[in-house]
């Protein structure tokens, strides 16, 4: 083989493309990874992992101005916008240098450099120094996906705002508009708002959280309505007026437009992939909406070349992409494959309180066809959700009332992000109703909790 010829090249180095390379290196393919910007993708260093540092600051300041409900004092408490901003790029900086190191650990040939694919089994990369020419047998697109932009709603980095803006701000906003209330949304809404900024959630659909259960965004509703956020639904930004250090908001809501003025907006409404510049459609590969169109096994119908993560679509999750590159990295190899099934597949937010889910969501499964059983239990049942001082969440379950079978897992409340795996390992093990029951759940946690909702759906919850 010369240099310069692989069994697998990886175009792009975020969750799906680097995990795909060492699973590939670790059944003895030779492999590339290309990537243009920054190794981990946006998840490590524009992404998951940043916020997820930013909210951790957000929550221990939101606890110590409980101090007092805890027998504590702390005096004068405040925080420093950019301390909290240079402690969460720490975190991604830290990160995204172990993935180097696990990359040359593997023996994986990293390549910095924008790539095309001008033919089936040809990769061109444009670095700094020219362009290098790679061939492989074997093409994973892992290219992941940036925000959308709606026209007229664009970002400047200086009164609008993409994610990438609101994880490194200027300055505290003051008057904050968020456009858009799914996980990344949400999330920024609750870290500002937390932090003091006037926060108010406009989303076109007919709640916030959308994609979750309809009871578990009401009750995650309530919460952000206690501390303060103003919540607009089934309402629409029209345009924006930017002027000096303020923005006009034009808001459509029940048919009227109302004029809201802002210092800061933030904009959250959605992901577009990457599939520009890469030479796709000259190759006939299949697009959709601009995500790249797979089969179950993330095939695009080109010989040689697959498409995982963000880019071939939906569910828009890190864990997602990694699993569907451990996936082809295997069939690649010649192994057996599992495909990701995204109803097994769970969904995070770690807003406050934070909302988790896996599977069907109650109105999903009764679309469905089934015939379901459904358990809830409360926060305030829970004996360790009260010594935390976190009384407020729930947890629901939805079962096939004919088989038993768990269709879905649902929560809101303090730590749910966590919990989650739980009924996620059960849906993979295909676990019942029976099973979940006759399992002993450690006291106190709060996953004795999830206990008591399996067994609500049978009428047998004894705490509640």
């Amino acid at each position: 083989m010369a240099a310069s010829s692989f069994d697998l090249i990886v175009i792009g180095a975020g969750p799906g493309g680097y995990v795909a390379a060492i699973r590939a290196a670790q059944l003895g393919l030779k492999v590339a990874v290309v990537e243009r910007e920054h190794l981990g993708g946006i998840c490590l260093n524009w992404g998951c992992i940043p916020t997820k540092a930013l909210l951790r600051s957000a929550e221990v300041f939101h606890l110590m101005e409980r101090a007092k409900d805890f027998g504590l004092s702390a005096d004068k408490i405040g925080y420093d916008l950019d301390a909290v901003v240079k402690r969460s790029r720490g975190v991604a900086k830290q990160l995204s240098g172990g993935v180097g190191h696990l990359l040359k650990k593997n023996k994986v040939t990293v390549v910095m450099g924008a790539a095309t694919v001008p033919a089936k089994g040809k990769v061109s990369v444009k670095t700094d120094k020219g362009s290098e020419e790679l061939t492989a047998k074997n093409i994973i697109l892992a290219t992941g996906a940036r925000a959308r932009e709606l026209p007229g709603l664009e970002a400047d980095g200086d009164l609008v705002w993409t994610y990438k803006h609101a994880l490194n701000p200027p300055r505290m906003p003051k008057k904050l508009l968020v456009i858009g209330s799914g996980a990344i949304g949400i999330e920024f809404a609750s870290f500002f708002n937390t932090l003091g900024a006037e926060t108010t959630v406009v989303e076109v659909m007919d709640r916030v959280l959308p994609v979750e259960d309809a009871e578990i965004s009401a009750f995650a509703k309530k919460q952000f309505l206690k501390q303060g956020m103003t919540i607009m639904e089934k309402s629409m930004v029209k345009q924006l007026d930017r002027g000096k250090g303020k923005v006009t908001a034009h808001i459509e809501a029940n048919g009227k437009v109302e004029k809201m003025v802002f210092d800061t907006v933030i904009s959250a409404v959605g992901i577009v992939g990457n599939v520009e510049g890469l030479g796709l459609e000259a190759l006939g590969v299949k697009l959709d909406r601009t995500h790249v169109v797979t089969d179950e096994f993330c095939r695009t119908g080109i010989d040689g070349l697959y498409a995982i993560g963000d880019i071939a679509g939906a569910p828009w999750l890190a864990h997602k992409a990694s699993h569907e590159g451990v996936m082809v990295a295997e069939l690649i190899a010649g192994k057996h494959a599992h495909p990701v099934k995204p109803e097994s597949i769970a969904g995070c937010t770690y807003c406050q309180p934070q909302v988790a889910s896996v599977g069907y969501s109650e109105a999903k499964a009764k679309e469905l066809g089934y015939d379901v059983k459904v358990g809830r239990f409360p926060f305030i049942g829970n004996g360790k959700a009260i010594a935390l001082g976190e009384p407020e969440g729930m947890v629901k379950t939805v079962f096939d009332a004919k088989t038993g079978e768990l269709l879905g897992a649902h929560m809101v409340g303090a730590e749910v992000t966590e919990l989650i795996q739980g009924y996620v390992v059960g849906r993979t093990l295909e676990t019942t109703e029976e099973d979940l029951m006759n399992t002993v759940f450690p006291h106190p946690t709060l996953s004795e909790m999830m206990h008591e909702s399996v067994l609500d759906a049978y009428g047998r919850a004894i705490h509640f």
